[in-house]
């Protein structure tokens, strides 16, 4: 199985050629690092949201930072008015 994108961009390929257990629609594999992709140098290149972070220690999971939602996405973007988009 090879695992792929989206790291920085769609193509990329995160673990190629490897085995796993069966996986099954709708599961998750948790990649737990990713270098320089991870949430510390995470931007909204190409308008991607930002994952959550979630900490997990001895079966016991922490949410430490929420999923970005669109609404986050946007939330500073300004409607441009007619008059100004003839500018451009």
């Amino acid at each position: 199985m090879t695992l792929a994108g989206k790291c920085c961009e769609s193509g990329d390929i995160i673990i190629k050629d490897t085995k796993l257990v069966q996986c099954d629609e709708g599961d998750l594999v948790l990649v737990s690092c990713t270098g320089a992709y991870g949430h510390s140098m995470s931007s909204n290149y190409n308008k991607a949201l930002k994952p959550a972070v979630v900490f997990v220690k001895n079966g016991h999971s922490y949410l430490v930072c929420k999923r970005e939602t669109y609404e986050d996405l946007v939330r500073n973007d300004l409607m441009l008015e007619d008059e100004l988009l003839k500018l451009f």
